[in-house]
């Protein structure tokens, strides 16, 4: 009789770990070549449509007073840099005294009156013909201490405004509101400004005896000697509309004058008389100036003292912008979209999910694991992508000396990686929809339809901004406001809009509205494909 002594390894038994599964959706990505090919593409065409957009922008230029028409380089404007590194206008009528070491200014303002250049006047310098009674929203006068002459630099000033009541504002970025409604006559407003250190205090008060205190700031390394006193300016009248693919802007000169009395000092104030004149914009010359009769001040100014907003309407057109880099992500997630749903559509169509299935029989498992790699997979895609298009962007940009609109490292690197994280996450949504449909072109479909169409609309400016907003708040396409990188300001006067980078929700808080969909699509698919024969 023979005996037959069954087979035994000699390697233990194994254990079917989601390490194993997950392991196995990753060699099956990497070995269909038409995938790989697909995430290159997407790599590919997010840099390159970003890089196209920086190289191929133009710029032309008339010159003031007639000559031939400039283009590119020659028209690209310079603009003095604030505290922070941002572009800023530093430019306003100033009556000033050198104030050495610790001291006060305390002023009443008892108007504030101005004038507006039509938007349809008749080109150049205007003349009083030319202007129409009226003050812009942000038209400003007041007292200021301010580090030097130099443009850009530190400053601290207390203001009344046409639109805005009293404002305490500083370093062209830091805008804190003080006492409400119109300065006039009947209704003057007094301001106070004290120094001790580099420390600078703000104080408004509606009769001169009760005062409140409205803001404090630290201006860095002040000199023991600043220049402090009066001030006007009225920034230009603005007309910003949105129209399909840009902005229709118009800007006209205006001018502020205001009227001030009651000037008290104390501190180190040099013995002298006043010194007027423009700091910045030698071309504004002539249309300010001051009077000074006994105890009251009138001062005429132009300008503005304030930091320049990404998508001011044409001060900074063509400036190029971390955006305009990254205008290529919507063709790098369609590119991952399709990936993306073809990783389990590819199967169904196949018949191979049973295999899948078989192999592995908790679906959820399945599905969590190719939800991993093909996230993984397009966050270093998306990564590549925006790092690529960011770093020879800027190269280019700088070869051909157009102006780019500065931004500080830590924000170029959130929005690289923000913007990397959206593709993940919009690639993950694709799969859980592909799951869904089991079909790769409707999948895609719906993937375009909910991210890709309402990002285009609203970037393009093809729907008022009112429904560009709802869109970008309730869409999966909130995740773009990762890409978000510049600040808006209250007291500049711009187009917000995604147009111009900028988006209803905080860069974080619209990921994670993206994050949410893509969670809920997730939670569908996994139930749908439990509940299915495969």
């Amino acid at each position: 009789m023979t005996t037959v002594t069954p087979y035994r390894s000699d390697l233990g038994t194994g254990r079917d770990g989601f390490g194993q599964l997950l392991r196995a959706e990753w060699t099956k990505f990497r070995t269909v070549r038409g995938w790989v090919i697909g995430v290159i593409v997407a790599v590919l065409v997010t840099a390159g449509i970003g890089l196209f957009a920086a190289g191929g922008t133009q710029s032309s230029c008339q010159q003031v007073g007639g000559g031939p028409a400039r283009s590119g380089a020659s028209c690209m404007p310079t603009f003095p840099l604030g505290p922070g590194g941002e572009p800023v206008a530093d430019s306003f009528y100033f009556v000033r005294q050198p104030l050495t070491g610790d001291g006060s200014i305390t002023v009443r303002v008892t108007s504030l009156t101005g004038l507006i250049q039509p938007p349809n006047a008749s080109p150049g310098p205007p003349g009083p013909a030319d202007m129409r009674p009226g003050l812009v929203p942000w038209a400003k006068a007041g007292i200021i201490i301010k580090s030097s002459l130099d443009q850009g630099s530190a400053y601290a000033a207390m203001m009344v405004t046409a639109d805005h009541g009293v404002r305490m504002q500083s370093n062209y970025t830091q805008d804190t509101p003080g006492l409400s409604g119109a300065v006039g006559q009947q209704s003057p407003r007094w301001l106070r400004l004290t120094r001790a250190g580099d420390v600078i205090t703000g104080y408004d008060s509606a009769d001169g005896t009760h005062w409140t205190q409205v803001g404090t700031v630290t201006l860095s390394s002040l000199p023991a000697t600043v220049q402090a006193g009066l001030f006007a300016a009225a920034p230009e009248y603005t007309v910003i509309s949105e129209a399909f693919g840009g902005t229709n802007s118009s800007f006209t000169a205006s001018q502020a004058t205001a009227v001030i009395d009651s000037v008290s000092r104390s501190g180190g104030w040099r013995a002298g008389p006043w010194t007027g004149g423009y700091l910045g914009a030698a071309d504004a010359s002539g249309t300010g100036g001051y009077h000074q009769a006994g105890g009251r001040f009138t001062v005429t100014g132009s300008g503005d003292i304030a930091p320049i907003a990404e998508g001011h309407g044409g001060q900074l057109d063509p400036a190029m912008t971390i955006n305009t880099y990254l205008v290529g992500t919507f063709a790098g997630l369609i590119a991952l979209a399709v990936v993306a749903t073809m990783f389990i559509t590819a199967e169904y169509r196949r018949n191979l999910i049973r295999v899948t299935l078989a192999a592995s029989p908790r679906r959820g498992r399945v599905l969590a694991a190719k939800a991993i790699v093909v996230g993984a997979v397009s966050f270093v895609a998306g990564l590549a992508g925006a790092a690529a298009a960011v770093i020879f962007g800027a190269e280019i940009t700088h070869a051909r000396r157009y102006y780019e609109f500065p931004l500080p490292w830590p924000t170029e690197l959130r929005v690289i990686i923000g913007t990397a994280a959206v593709l993940a996450v919009a690639a993950v949504l694709a799969l859980a929809v592909g799951t869904m449909v089991r079909r790769s072109a409707a999948a895609v479909a719906i993937v375009i339809v909910t991210i890709v169409l309402p990002y285009f609309l609203s970037v393009t400016s093809a729907v008022p901004l009112d429904v560009s907003d709802w869109l970008l708040r309730v869409s999966p396409a909130a995740g773009f406001a990762v890409q978000g990188a510049y600040p808006r300001y209250g007291q500049v006067t711009a187009l917000y809009s995604p147009l111009s980078g900028y988006f209803p929700y905080q860069p974080w808080a619209g990921l994670a509205v993206l994050c949410a969909w893509a969670t809920l699509a997730l939670a569908g698919a996994a139930v749908l494909l439990r509940r299915r024969d495969a």
